[in-house]
């Protein structure tokens, strides 16, 4: 399954960077975040759930979720209840937004959070992902703070975003 993911990863990441990045950032960052090494870290991480989406058998989505309070400062400052879950990461192929299949990924990753007792998933988005941003909106995140994210040594703006979960 690692390689699968790996494999969705790095073709949905660039689509989620804003268009100032650089071929050259956006393939460092994939070589050394989303190689299969690290999903399959991951997926024997206790901490941590990877969930798939399948289609006809092929992954073609993905979301990585971690059950740990955070650990960034400036996400630290705004979300405050405990215990907090992150949703890392979630991504669909191309062809498949608009779809259910990244809303059935979100209900997974909320539904996984809660399950591990979490009263609040959050989640970080690039200020220019306009898209997702929408999606998440709909989902029941509201907008919490910002952070930075590092692509591959240049500095990128996220916002954060937070929703109570709710048993």
């Amino acid at each position: 399954m690692a390689e699968a993911v790996a494999r969705v990863a790095a073709i949905t990441f660039p689509l989620a960077c804003p268009p100032h990045c650089t071929d050259e950032d956006i393939a460092a960052f994939i070589a050394n975040n989303f190689a299969p090494a690290s999903f399959v870290r991951h997926i024997e991480n206790p901490d941590s759930d990877v969930l798939v989406a399948r289609e006809d058998g092929e992954v073609v989505g993905y979301s990585l979720v971690h059950h740990t309070a955070p650990s960034n400062p400036d996400v630290v400052a705004v979300v405050t209840d405990r215990p907090a879950s992150e949703i890392s990461k979630l991504y669909v192929l191309p062809g498949h937004h608009g779809s259910a299949v990244a809303a059935a990924l979100m209900t997974a990753a909320l539904a996984a959070s809660r399950d591990r007792g979490s009263v609040v998933a959050w989640l970080g988005v690039n200020q220019h992902n306009h898209r997702a941003q929408r999606f998440y909106a709909k989902s029941g995140f509201t907008r919490v703070g910002e952070k930075t994210f590092d692509l591959n040594g240049n500095v990128e703006h996220d916002y954060v975003l937070s929703r109570h979960l709710t048993f």
